[in-house]
């Protein structure tokens, strides 16, 4: 008999509220629906919390086609773990997690994956222990960036370099290897809210979940008050001051800007009357306009800055707009050029050397 394998992966993103917002895995699950056959396979690969497969896919896969799951077709759950902008780890050498509603469905999916996916499968128990996996990667992610970044704001009062820390705590065999930054994209930033919402409606309400989420949540505060800080200590006039920030992504090397925390940071800088410049060429110009009414500024255009903040480490800048560094300034002494480096990505001392004034987180 002929088996049709439907895969849904789509996107899974938060209400205002960061509870879950499920329309497009509800839109999708009816037009699969309606379109089923008997002796269908349909297999969701998007984050959800546990129980959204069996709960809320089933009941619609049936009332759209009219068939009886188990009987008619069959469901499993296979996480995406693909990385966006991540060369070495791809879908081919990614151990895939797969789930089926009975052990039948489950060595069907697993035999299908296996054929494209040379680091093999690793097959789950269930339906909704597959699930709950993708949550808590991100989730676990998460919340050790959260320890990283509260460590990093105390460090900034204590005047230790939080990287110099975490370098001397990395030689040790069991360090996780996490450090500081802004949170965002469409998994990290989000996927902890699923975990979140179920667990409350279980009557459970998270503290360590929650109080990492609100941790990174604020950091583009928190970078934002250094940049003025800075900007005050170079003696500059702060709403009149010059700033580009490079980067708009929400990682390196990758053009994807949902969810990006440099938004929250040019929206921050805003309130005190500064306008920064944006530049990132890794990413849609349209795109940026149209989600953020943000307007990209090309690298050609970029001059006479009182201040620049590194936010994301594209090669290209890395290649092409670190070595030269300086050009983007304008005619000030040194010591009046402001380096904001969220990633920590220049080294401290050469920096330094020039007379740069020079923060990092």
């Amino acid at each position: 008999m002929l088996i049709i394998f439907s895969t849904v992966a789509v996107p899974t993103p938060i209400s205002s509220d960061n509870t879950p917002d499920l329309a497009y895995v509800t839109a999708s699950s009816k037009m699969i629906g309606h379109n089923l056959t008997k002796g269908s396979i349909v297999v969701y690969e998007s984050t959800v919390y546990p129980g959204v497969t069996e709960d809320i896919c089933i009941p619609i896969l049936e009332n759209e086609s009219g068939l009886t799951c188990g009987q008619d077709f069959k469901v499993g759950y296979s996480p995406e773990r693909i990385n966006p902008g991540d060369k070495k780890h791809r879908l081919e050498n990614i151990v895939k997690v797969v789930s089926g509603m009975d052990a039948e469905s489950m060595e069907e999916i697993a035999q299908i994956y296996e054929m494209v996916v040379e680091a093999g499968v690793y097959r789950a128990s269930s339906i909704k222990v597959a699930e709950a996996s993708k949550v808590v990667e991100n989730t676990q992610r998460d919340v050790n960036i959260a320890l990283m970044n509260e460590l990093a704001m105390v460090f900034d009062r204590m005047g230790i370099c939080t990287k110099e820390v975490l370098d001397a705590m990395n030689t040790k065999w069991n360090a996780l290897g996490f450090f500081p930054g802004l949170v965002g994209g469409h998994c990290i930033g989000i996927d902890p809210h699923y975990f979140i919402y179920e667990a409350e409606k279980l009557g459970y309400h998270s503290q360590l979940i929650v109080s990492g989420r609100r941790i990174n949540e604020n950091m583009s505060i928190f970078v934002g008050d250094a940049i003025i800080k800075q900007l005050i200590l170079a003696n500059k006039v702060v709403a009149k001051s010059k700033i580009a920030i490079f980067g708009l992504t929400f990682k390196e090397n990758c053009p994807d800007i949902r969810n990006s925390k440099i938004v929250d940071l040019v929206e921050y800088l805003r309130t005190f009357g500064i306008s920064p410049l944006i530049v990132d060429p890794e990413t849609s110009a349209e795109e940026a306009r149209k989600e953020y009414g943000i307007n990209l500024t090309p690298l050609s255009s970029v001059k006479d800055l009182d201040c620049i903040v590194l936010a994301v480490p594209h090669e290209i800048f890395m290649n092409e707009s670190i070595p030269k560094l300086g050009t983007y300034f304008g005619n000030y002494p040194n010591s009046a050029k402001i380096i904001i480096d969220i990633r920590s990505i220049l080294n401290k001392e050469d920096i330094k050397q020039q007379g740069y004034r020079y923060w990092r987180l």
